[in-house]
């Protein structure tokens, strides 16, 4: 089932596109001739791509929300329907990762990972699935990460996140066979996009505890995910190194890919 066609009154919404894979997905929805609805805290980043990406045509829209706001998440979808249009698209990608041990964790900042990365998209799904299924189009991209097919020593909660929105999305997409919307989920594994940075990594140190085929640009990314998107794929896993890295996840003995993965982190060092 491909993309749902443009038109005046429907729109993609991307959540964390301020930079980075949002903003470069926005880019390649837009390319395609999509309105596109603009989310994430900050309002200037936002304005400035919308610039550079809407027309008088097409235009780009401007929500700023902050996603950890249950309140600000439950009124989107109507400050959407403000403008006059329905979310055919919803590209779920705001996220961020906490860094460091369990045991020295602020619970705090856990929770507060937690309501960006797993229940505003729990919470968006919910509220823009009954109108897609209702009109019978609708697309979805959850945006997860390779770390959602194995532990993470080091980052914990970032990883558990991300396995439940792999399996969250899943699950999705078989309910929602036959109806006309997809559900699709995207798993990249590193990219230069400031995530290490939010996260605490020094970025020397990221960068060297990753082998170099893995890494994929941002817009590389961003032109896979939509391309799956388009083509109602499941599991969306950019570059061939982190497609077997993934794998070998699923497949090695756990005790063993425990020892590997907190020899290599960074903040296990």
């Amino acid at each position: 089932m491909p993309l749902p066609s443009p038109a005046p009154d429907r729109a993609c919404l991307v959540t964390g596109a301020s930079s980075g894979i949002g903003s470069d997905i926005a880019r390649q929805l837009a390319a395609r001739g999509h309105q596109v609805v603009l989310v994430a805290r900050s309002e200037e980043p936002l304005r400035t791509l919308a610039d550079e990406i809407g027309t008088e045509a097409v235009p780009a829209h401007v929500l700023a929300t902050d996603l950890s706001d249950r309140a600000a998440r439950a009124s989107l979808l109507d400050r959407v329907a403000e403008l006059g249009l329905t979310v055919d698209v919803l590209v779920n990608n705001a996220g961020y990762s906490t860094l460091g041990k369990v045991v020295d964790a602020d619970p705090d900042e856990e929770m507060a990972m937690v309501e960006v990365d797993v229940l505003a998209i729990q919470d968006l799904c919910t509220r823009a699935v009954p109108g897609m299924v209702e009109r019978g189009r609708g697309a979805i991209l959850n945006v997860a990460s390779t770390a959602a097919f194995q532990p993470l020593p080091g980052q914990a909660s970032y990883a558990a996140a991300k396995s439940f929105v792999l399996s969250y999305t899943l699950s999705l997409a078989g309910e929602l066979s036959g109806t006309g919307v997809t559900a699709t989920c995207l798993c990249p594994g590193p990219v230069k996009t400031g995530f290490a940075e939010r996260a605490g990594f020094d970025e020397g140190d990221f960068d060297s505890s990753l082998p170099r085929v893995m890494w994929v640009t941002s817009d590389e990314v961003a032109r896979y995910a939509v391309q799956e998107l388009d083509r109602g794929g499941l599991i969306a896993i950019p570059g061939l190194a982190n497609q077997i890295g993934a794998k070998f996840s699923q497949v090695a003995p756990k005790r063993v890919l425990l020892e590997i993965l907190r020899r290599m982190h960074p903040a296990l060092k």
